[in-house]
């Protein structure tokens, strides 16, 4: 505790001790580095809750980086190594791709749930490529791929530590190197799941039956899954399996947009003091702005955050009419959201190949035009480790007071959008962005029929989970307004990290 000690708040570093009492449990000593192999019938859950700011994912880093050094494998869902009966592993994982994005950018390797579940089937050829890039074997020498690409690869891998990125440095596609993807059929050991608020209880199964040992870290002020009547899956567990961190942490101190999202814990608060309280602090600190208007150059990138489906409708809508787009296609930089999988049960390969590489519902996507085949699109994957990919694509443009959407074109069957200039707040839960506008309207229309959830006004936690999306800004947008656009969409800011991986294959 010699270096936690200097960086941890006093729940933070009880938080630590009793997590690294509990993984000495299961033969995982974090003070001595020492482990031992699993132990049949020992399991556990424990969850780390506490609202924004409370230094949930410093803690989560924290253990991640003893778990390292300690000398415990870490899965990240990209290739696994040969198997040892008596291997140690972490796999750190979140709900959705901008969640996980969010850790890595931190320095944690994080991944998708999904991507946990199922592993993928590499090349026997290119797997001597990623056994060598983890210290698993010697240099291989691969007919076609220079000794300056194999450098390329290991220089990307010990920076990113990502096979799949590794390779494409190396100059190879996805389709060269991963041959399919099966269920996973042995479990793990230790699983972090951040986000754990947005866990309905058929995920909370699954992850008990992949880890023994599974730690949640979750806000309890968040909303809870739609089909989970207000409860988060640790709200069951015993008292002494959650650990409460308060808001202390150092360098959320003095944060403006996190005091609003605690100032509305205080049950004398209601709508009209909140806005109040923005609007001051609008005055005193540029990070947070007092919106007349929906700023439109922000939506293709973040959308703004709604309660009502007719205000999202709405606000695409405009976003569509200022950029002048046509109704039979998308323009180029146009933000869609992923809606799901509209595939047979035949195609299952294809299915998991899609949501592998990161098209699961509630993606955000960014267009990047027609693929090579009718009703394909070349799609961005916000915050997954290749976001390049070209897929079969079935897009509906919602319209005001229209039941059925307009669909500019589609293939047969694919992955499902929509568009993603404006997204309920229920949707933006685990998603991060530089600037979030906020619609207050709606969030006023929430106060107004006085529903609760949980005990808390509904209101309030639609405006908690909404401000706190924000990471720099947050724009409190009072009228329905919209400025007109600097310039027209674009797609050049899009680094992908690996060379794009095609999927155009319907079946």
């Amino acid at each position: 505790m010699a270096q936690t000690a200097l960086t941890y708040s006093p729940d933070q570093a009880e938080a630590h001790d009793r997590i690294a009492e509990a993984l000495r449990g299961v033969g995982v000593d974090l003070d001595n580095a020492i482990l031992t192999p699993p132990r049949e019938g020992k399991s556990g859950v424990m969850a780390v809750v506490g609202k924004a700011g409370s230094g949930k994912t410093l803690l989560l880093a924290s253990l991640y980086e003893a778990l390292e050094e300690a000398g415990v494998e870490i899965v990240s869902g990209d290739w696994e190594g040969r198997r040892r009966r008596d291997r140690r592993t972490l796999a750190i994982l979140a709900p959705t791709n901008k969640a996980a994005s969010v850790l890595r950018m931190r320095g944690v390797p994080a991944t998708t749930i999904h991507r946990i579940l199922y592993t993928p089937v590499y090349d026997p050829e290119y797997e001597r490529i990623a056994e060598w890039l983890a210290g698993q074997g010697e240099k291989p020498e691969i007919e076609g791929l220079t000794e300056d690409a194999l450098n390329r690869a290991k220089a990307f891998y010990r920076m990113h530590k990502s096979i799949p990125g590794a390779l494409a440095a190396a100059g190879l596609r996805g389709s060269d190197f991963i041959t399919g993807w099966k269920r996973r059929e042995e479990p793990l050991d230790i699983g972090f799941i951040d986000e754990a608020s947005m866990l309905d209880d058929r995920q909370f199964e699954d992850l008990k039956e992949i880890f023994p040992t599974l730690l949640l870290f979750g806000d309890p002020a968040q909303l809870a899954p739609v089909n989970q009547s207000g409860s988060m899956v640790f709200d069951a567990l015993p008292a002494p399996s959650k650990l409460t961190l308060n808001r202390v942490h150092r360098q959320d101190a003095d944060n403006p947009i996190l005091d609003l999202a605690h100032a509305l814990a205080d049950p004398e608060v209601d709508f009209h003091a909140f806005e109040h309280m923005v609007e001051d602090a609008a005055k005193r600190d540029e990070r947070v702005q007092w919106a007349e208007r929906v700023k439109v150059d922000l939506m293709a990138r973040s959308p703004v955050l709604v309660w009502r489906n007719a205000t999202r409708i709405r606000l695409i809508t405009a976003f569509r009419a200022v950029h002048a787009a046509p109704e039979t296609e998308l323009l180029e930089g146009e933000p869609l959201i992923c809606d799901g999988l509209e595939l047979p049960l035949k195609h299952r390969k294809k299915r998991l190949d899609l949501e592998a590489r990161g098209l699961i519902k509630g993606a955000q996507v960014i267009y990047l035009g027609p693929g090579r085949k009718p009703g394909f699109s070349r799609l961005h994957v916000i915050g997954a480790e290749d976001p390049r990919v070209s897929a079969a694509s079935i897009v509906k443009i919602e319209k005001p007071d229209e039941e059925e959407p307009f669909i500019p074109y589609a293939a047969r069957m694919g992955a499902t959008f929509l568009h993603g200039a404006a997204v309920t707040i229920h949707k933006a839960q685990g998603s991060q962005w530089r600037d979030v506008q906020v619609f207050a309207p709606d969030i006023y229309a929430a106060s107004r029929m006085g529903r609760t959830e949980a005990g808390q006004p509904l209101w309030k936690r639609l405006a908690y989970v909404a401000i706190t999306r924000a990471e720099e800004r947050l724009h409190w947008v009072v009228r329905n307004r919209l400025s007109k656009p600097t310039g027209p969409l674009r797609i050049d800011d899009l680094k992908a990290a690996a060379v794009p991986l095609e999927l155009e294959s319907e079946t």
